[in-house]
């Protein structure tokens, strides 16, 4: 039952990305909702599953130094996706619009800036929902067939797979096929993945997925102006 569950989460989500990263939704309500809509149901279901295994205390609790662990690897992984953009678009190529357009899909800086609470409650929300789902209910349903030490491997593979319908939804007519979100959700996963792993919780990875989000989307921007 397992694999057959995990391999519905992949595809919804996937189907999801799909839709949601077609050019005509750049910057509208309608991306946001098509892309959360499938995490955010996933993610009560494993808030509920958690709830009966009684483990949902222990995800969420609070432990002294998990915003100093988010900030570091919210930290890391923004220096690790600066030099990666710049090796795979450098500035002055035409890879350099595969950001471009991953950028025109999240939406027009000025209008980010005048909706800021709203932008902050998305990220915190789908931050939380994603972790749940990948790091919580997706790990745990692995753990219980292939075991602790490759399940947050498997599952960041699992994360970036349901990603690949980007690739193209995101194309750029010159460049072509756009790697760049399921390459994130690669290295982001194995470090969200790691974290939970080590810390046996999900609050320091939330925290880290947030400050990350909000980083390149609203501080320093991978490629644009700044907000």
């Amino acid at each position: 039952m397992q694999f057959g569950f995990l391999a519905a989460i992949v595809a919804t989500i996937a189907v999801a990305a799909h839709f949601a990263f077609q050019v005509e939704r750049a910057g509208t309500l309608s991306f946001v909702i098509v892309m959360a809509a499938p995490t955010l149901i996933f993610a009560g279901y494993g808030v509920h599953k958690a709830w009966q295994d009684g483990v949902l205390r222990s995800w969420f609790t609070v432990r002294s130094g998990d915003f100093t662990r988010g900030f570091a690897a919210a930290g890391v992984l923004f220096g690790l996706a600066y030099a990666a953009s710049r090796v795979i678009a450098p500035v002055g190529t035409a890879r350099e619009s595969w950001l471009a357009r991953l950028y025109l899909q999240l939406g027009d800086p000025s209008m980010l800036r005048r909706s800021v609470w709203v932008v902050v409650l998305v990220i915190v929300v789908m931050s939380v929902a994603e972790e749940v789902l990948w790091r919580g209910l997706v790990t745990t349903l692995l753990e219980e067939r292939i075991g602790t030490t490759r399940a947050w491997v498997w599952s960041a593979v699992l994360y970036a797979l349901a990603h690949v319908p980007a690739v193209w939804g995101l194309r750029d007519p010159v460049a072509g096929a756009n790697p760049f979100l399921p390459l994130g959700a690669l290295g982001a996963g194995l470090l969200f993945g790691g974290m939970a792993r080590r810390f046996e919780r999900l609050l320091p990875s939330i925290i880290a997925h947030a400050l990350f989000d909000w980083t390149v989307l609203m501080m320093f921007r991978l490629w644009g102006p700044s907000v």
